[in-house]
């Protein structure tokens, strides 16, 4: 456990590096690559460079309580510069590079009275289009040196010279901001990615913050002599305790991805920062879960069949040796434990060198991850375990780990932390049975800004409502089955959560890229769908060379196709019984577009924003409770397919 220098066992973010730097100073904190090769930066610089930032904001102006905004790409700046922020008594307001200026990034700039902004040269230009529209913007602080400089921006090369002059002048500065701080201020306004809703400001605290490290520490192990690299975006909660400040905690470091000229030169940078950092743990999300998957079986196929064919048998080996993790090698299955060692010789660890071959695990946050995912890389050695939060608790509040863990489970929880299964009218259920979370902890948010109504929503007698749907099994593990308001009702009040249903869909199908499906207390489940135009358009021509795509017959062959792949679900089908028939989707809208981060309908974590959606395609949605609703081939369907 964390011994801390502060007495009081309530410490700051503050306190936390403080401690750090007493016991790790010249450990290698931070790793960034900017030119040919990563290099690091000791707890004790980053303390310097921290309070260097601190004494720039406060000779700028920055007073306590004030809004800092930051939006950067991940690199030391952004820890380094929030670590600032709080030293100067202000408060952050992380924000995702994803935004976009003309909605959603000024909303929760006016919205969080955000007084100064520390911005990336990547980003500056956003906040540049909008700078005049934001009435409280007193500073713009730029990371990357620019050819010139408009009003109200200063290089934040400039701001910390700045701040090493004025500490000069005045050394006890940093110590009288810091001696305001306490651990109920809030240290940061990180906003919701609104799936169901608009962004809410979550508060947190520093002691939000301080306190769900310490519960993530009774669930992982992390030696100072660990690395990570950070993948996710450093504005999410996530990425604040289960990557930097449980690892600054622990004395262990912290590398971010060299950012390239583009968002897609970043991506194809994460394999090879990987292979040159060598993590022991990584962070990941379904999308980058699958996106490694897929390299990985590529590559395997580009071996040749032989190679190709033995990996997957191996792989099955492993499958049904391991089971769910927490029963693997039981009875007979032992007998296979010789052959699986060798397979990992020869094989596996091949795939593990991909990921610079320190890798021990990785932990899946966001939404839930597949469990045939959680098998694949339990099987080659690098399991992926499933954990689950959300930022109003700061987010960890449960997690599979390498001592404990059940695969398809979100884990067990951290501790110390209450938690509670309750009916939709608020009494407490037995184990098994399925109902809302609701947890009571130190890491439970403060509330949302400026938002009574949604904080008394949430928050009740301390205790946070997640409108999640989950149970306790026997063991302690907790499983969570999907978003409250995402839920389908059926006319008779019946509930069903639809993520399994369109999860598998989109997995089983070359011909669909997206679905959603709806329930609103209506006769039956339908369906919104995106299609892959394109498979279909090869399906239709291997059926018909001669038929022109643009004709009436054509878009009816792949409309009925169609159909076929969610008929498959019913009985005779490929699928039949894997979900309750009557969830099945009796009525479908085909869409013109995908949903994406462009057209608002997904957030910046890649989850499909439900309110949204049917919000937008209300007319289509109604259309499908009409007579003649429930037959595919309708003029809206053939206008749909482009």
């Amino acid at each position: 456990m964390l011994t801390l220098k502060n007495t009081c066992m309530r410490p700051t973010i503050i306190d936390f590096l403080n401690t750090s730097v007493e016991k790790y100073a010249s450990n290698p904190f931070l790793w960034e690559k900017t030119s040919d090769k990563f290099l690091p930066t000791t707890y004790v610089e980053t303390k310097i460079l921290s309070h260097k930032v601190a004494a720039g904001l406060i000779k700028l102006g920055v007073k306590y309580g004030d809004k800092v905004a930051l939006l950067s790409e991940g690199r030391n700046a952004w820890i380094y510069g929030e670590l600032g922020i709080l030293h100067a008594g202000a408060i952050n307001v992380p924000l995702s590079i994803k935004l976009e200026e003309s909605n959603d990034l000024i909303f929760r700039l006016i919205h969080s009275e955000t007084k100064y902004v520390l911005v990336s040269g990547g980003q500056l230009k956003k906040i540049r289009l909008i700078a005049g529209a934001l009435p409280e913007l007193i500073k713009i602080i730029v990371f990357d040196k620019q050819p010139s400089y408009e009003e109200k921006e200063i290089p934040l090369e400039d701001l910390m010279a700045q701040g090493e002059e004025y500490l000069l002048k005045h050394p006890d500065a940093i110590e009288k901001s810091v001696a305001k701080v306490k651990p109920d201020d809030v240290a940061t306004i990180s906003y919701t990615s609104g799936t169901t809703a608009d962004p809410k400001g979550v508060m947190l605290t520093h002691r939000n913050y301080t306190a769900n490290v310490e519960q993530a520490l009774t669930l992982m192990s992390i030696p100072e002599t660990f690395r990570t690299l950070i993948i996710l975006p450093l504005d999410h909660c996530f990425a604040h305790v289960a990557g930097f400040y449980s690892f600054m905690a622990s004395g262990a470091s912290v590398a971010t991805v060299q950012a390239g000229k583009t968002g897609m030169e970043t991506l194809k940078n994460i394999p090879i920062n990987i292979k040159e950092i060598k993590p022991n743990l990584l962070l990941s999300v379904p999308a980058l879960a699958k996106s490694f998957k897929k390299n990985i079986e590529t590559s395997i196929r580009a071996k040749g069949p032989v190679i190709n064919g033995l990996f997957k048998y191996a792989l099955n080996l492993s499958y049904s040796y391991n089971k769910e993790g927490f029963n693997k090698g039981k009875g007979f299955q032992m007998l296979k434990k010789p052959l699986l060692a060798l397979f990992d010789k020869i094989l596996f660890a091949k795939v593990r060198e991909g990921f610079g071959g320190n890798l021990e695990y990785f932990i899946g946050g966001g939404a839930l991850l597949d469990i045939d995912l959680q098998r694949f890389y339990y099987a080659i050695g690098m399991p992926m375990f499933q954990g689950y939060g959300l930022s109003e608790a700061t987010p960890i509040i449960s997690s599979n780990g390498l001592k404990r863990h059940k695969l398809g489970s979100s884990g067990y929880l951290v501790s110390p932390l209450e938690l509670k299964i309750l009916d939709s009218d608020g009494k407490e259920l037995p184990l098994g049975q399925k109902g809302e979370i609701v947890i009571k902890g130190e890491n439970v948010m403060a509330g949302y800004f400026k938002n009574e109504k949604a904080s008394a929503e949430t928050l009740k007698d301390g205790w946070l409502h997640t409108g999640d749907m989950g149970y306790m099994d026997k063991d302690d593990f907790l499983y969570v089955l999907g978003r409250f308001k995402s839920l389908l009702i059926s006319s008779d009040g019946e509930k069903y959560s639809p993520e399994g249903i369109e999860e598998s869909l989109v997995e089983n199908s070359h011909f669909i890229d997206q679905v959603l499906l709806y329930n609103n207390q209506n006769p039956y489940t339908s369906a919104l769908v995106v299609p892959n135009y394109e498979a279909l358009k090869r399906y239709v021509h291997r059926k018909n060379p001669e038929m022109n795509w643009e004709s009436k017959e054509a878009k009816e062959l792949a409309l009925t196709k169609l159909q076929r792949e969610f008929n498959e679900y019913r009985k005779g089908g490929k699928f039949e019984g894997a979900f309750p028939e009557r969830w099945l989707p009796a009525a479908i809208a085909v869409l013109p577009e995908p949903f994406t981060e462009q057209n608002g309908l997904v957030n910046s974590t890649m989850k499909v924003i439900r309110g949204k959606v049917e919000e937008r395609y209300a007319d289509r949605i109604e259309k499908l409770y009409s007579p003649s609703g429930k037959e595919i081939i309708n003029d809206e369907n053939i206008q749909s397919i482009s």
